[in-house]
């Protein structure tokens, strides 16, 4: 058991010191308990208000911390802590990490490659169809998929992942014994099942509006990426999307229809320059080729596609789209007459070979006829 979780709870209890203060202290003293374990003196030596510097001091905090810890394991809730190694590597990348998740179901998903996908609560029957499709292909590709539980979109994309026999992670903006919206009670326990269910607000929290944006900055940051699927001017997934912006994290929005109100969020981020998405390899293609490597099964073993649902990963190939595919690499774009130079075939069958691969998805042009690996 992780011995910093009681004291990383109580200075979450210290009021006006924040996720921000608590890291910095910590950095300071080298750990929650020694932070506890400081004089008075030297805590107003480290720029604290007096008030917070005297309720660290008479060690307030500790007791409330006790009692959290207890609950959690009445319920079986799981406490991880920034001091061990199940915490999430991502999220310890961002400027305010959570002081302790509470988690139930399988930890480790947490550290799994994963894609962020959240939306509006009144979706049309596109944005449904899209993102349960989208959610389902990502899933497939090994890809944890994070929302936030809402009604909606993020609801939809939990059931696509789970749907498709992948791993979805949710996030709440209430304590995990208090589930929201109450309808999703059933779904949660699935999520249990097939990934995890987690939360940094305390037991018994409920879901205050003010909330939401705070858990979103959860949501970008356990993941590689984050997709907008339809959301209003307004819309809190902007917020999210923000936040992976400011997290380092890519952006993807699925374009609608320009006169549909709920179709102005994800139009607007591509003309800001997110990336248009209109099937899952738009997704995966973004991310490190070192990434792409272990979330892409081989071809003969995929199974579907967002365009068709159906059509292969990768048909098999004719002999000389093999050959022409195995001179291409995945990180290094290719000149079509280095191309030609590097096999033993004709000029018109390299290029009839370069078309066959591009439309099964295998192979991206970019532009100046260079030509890249998509797998």
């Amino acid at each position: 058991m992780d011995e910093n979780i009681l004291y990383w709870l109580a200075l979450g209890q210290i009021e006006g010191l924040g996720a921000r203060g608590v890291h910095s202290l910590v950095q300071r003293f080298s750990s929650p308990q020694a932070v506890y374990a400081a004089s008075l003196t030297e805590l107003e030596g480290c720029g604290l208000a007096a008030r917070v510097a005297r309720d660290i001091s008479a060690q307030k905090g500790l007791k409330e911390a006790e009692q959290e810890i207890q609950k959690a394991e009445n319920l079986g809730i799981r406490l991880v802590t920034p001091s061990i190694e199940a915490y999430p590597p991502l999220l310890r990348q961002i400027a305010d990490p959570p002081l302790a998740l509470y988690v139930r179901g399988d930890v480790g998903m947490l550290s799994h490659h994963a894609v962020a996908m959240v939306g509006t609560r009144r979706p049309s029957a596109y944005g449904s169809s899209v993102a349960r499709r989208l959610a389902g292909d990502l899933a497939q590709r090994q890809l944890v998929i994070v929302s936030g539980l809402a009604r909606g979109i993020d609801s939809i994309c939990h059931r696509g992942a789970l749907d498709a026999g992948g791993k979805t992670v949710a996030v709440l903006g209430s304590g995990m014994d208090v589930i929201y919206p109450r309808e999703n009670t059933k779904l949660a326990d699935q999520v249990i099942e097939n990934g995890a269910l987690i939360s940094e607000f305390p037991l018994g929290t409920h879901p205050a509006p003010e909330n939401f944006p705070i858990r979103n900055r959860i949501i970008s940051g356990l993941s590689l990426g984050v997709v907008i699927v339809e959301a209003a001017e307004y819309s809190g997934s902007l917020i999210t999307a923000r936040l992976a912006l400011e997290q380092n994290r890519e952006v993807f929005a699925v374009p609608g229809n320009i006169t549909s109100p709920q179709s102005f969020g994800p139009n607007l981020l591509i003309k800001q320059g997110a990336k248009l998405v209109d099937q899952w390899l738009d997704v995966i293609e973004e991310f490190p080729a070192s990434i792409r490597m272990q979330l892409l099964p081989p071809p003969e073993t995929s199974e579907s596609s967002m365009t068709s649902g159906t059509l292969p990963l990768a048909p098999p190939l004719s002999g000389d789209q093999k050959t022409v595919y195995e001179v291409l690499r995945v990180d290094e774009p290719r000149f079509v007459d280095a191309i030609c130079g590097s096999v033993t075939l004709p000029q018109p069958r390299v290029l009839a070979a370069l078309l066959g691969l591009e439309m099964s998805g295998l192979v991206r042009q970019l532009p100046g006829m260079n030509f890249i690996r998509t797998l």
